[in-house]
């Protein structure tokens, strides 16, 4: 790839000064080699991690809206094993660059140019995207124009709820895509007041406070005068067309090519048992559909040790058909 450095990673770096007490399995999970750098996608640097032996069977990740790679982090050192993993920051958010516009295509773009470094399309197993959230609508929009290339897509809590059920959630709620482009992030004047700002999005508790820890702390870069996102601003421009896709979300995944599977959070306000029948009444019945409990939206901070089981589940199976 372009720009690597093997990294022997310093805990005392990547874990935030502030972290309430780490689990073991976090730390062991850090722990895992991990390769870090960047590539260049039509002129802009992609940040992305890489775990695990190339000579394994591919596997690429991508996150939810305005979050980052490190939400897999503690995920894919669970997956390197048995598979080489690359995860990246699309651009505008994480620690990759910035465009003057951010559509669609170019996030696909930039996922097949991630993937073609990375050495993904050489190996004779097709590369399997897993995809959270928004990566999901990312992934998705892969399989429509690329499905030849990969060997499926598990989308990850991607929002998909009935038309009806579509407007009664943004009755109160701001779609998605709503925040003026033109704004720009605001200068904390310390890490804690910036901190004290980080919110999931849909909002809800998280059991492990070092995972939202994490998530904060690699959400936030230092700036003259204090502490700001690090996501850009314009990356809403690109986003304000959501809702009228996902009242199509359900066609969407059932009519989008190739392999499929969904992993849910049971408790999740995007996707939920309803949702599953409603993807099966546009023609998806054939597509794998497993809620983890315990779980909502945000499933790497909700229930680590069981999404990373379920994934691994699921590629297991597709290994064997």
């Amino acid at each position: 790839m372009n720009s690597a450095v093997d990294a022997t990673l310093d805990l005392s770096e990547e874990i935030p000064a502030d972290s309430a007490d780490t689990s073991v399995w976090f730390r062991d999970a850090l722990s895992v080699p991990r390769e870090e750098g960047w590539i260049e996608s039509s002129d802009c640097p992609i940040h992305y991690f890489r775990w695990g032996n190339p000579a394994n069977p591919p596997l690429i990740l991508m996150h939810g809206f305005l979050a980052h790679s490190r939400c897999f982090a503690f995920i894919a050192p669970f997956l390197a094993k048995d598979y080489h993993v690359v995860a990246f920051d699309f651009s505008g958010m994480g620690d990759s660059g910035t465009r003057s516009e951010y559509s669609q295509e170019s996030r696909v773009v930039e996922l097949m140019d991630v993937a073609r470094s990375a050495g993904l399309f050489g190996h004779a197993q097709k590369p399997t995207i897993i995809a959270h959230s928004y990566g999901g609508s990312v992934g998705l929009e892969a399989m429509e124009r690329h499905a030849e290339v990969f060997s499926g897509l598990i989308l990850c809590d991607l929002m998909c709820l009935r038309p009806e059920r579509l407007e009664e959630h943004f009755k109160d709620r701001k779609p998605p895509g709503s925040q003026d482009a033109k704004r720009r992030n605001r200068v904390y004047p310390d890490y804690a007041t910036a901190k004290g700002r980080y919110v999931l999005s849909p909002p809800q508790p998280v059991e492990e406070q070092f995972l939202f820890d994490y998530m904060a702390f690699h959400s936030l870069t230092q700036v003259e005068g204090g502490w700001t996102w690090k996501f850009d601003p314009g990356v809403f421009a690109g986003n304000s067309g959501d809702k009228e896709r996902l009242l199509l979300q359900g066609h969407r995944i059932a009519d989008t090519p190739g392999r499929k599977a969904i992993v849910y959070g049971q408790d999740s306000l995007l996707f939920d048992a309803d949702s599953t029948d409603y993807i099966r009444e546009c023609g998806g019945g054939d597509i794998p559909m497993i809620g983890v409990p315990g779980a909502g939206h945000h499933l790497m901070l909700d229930e680590p040790i069981a999404f990373a089981c379920v994934l691994s589940s699921i590629l297991a199976l597709w290994q064997l058909k």
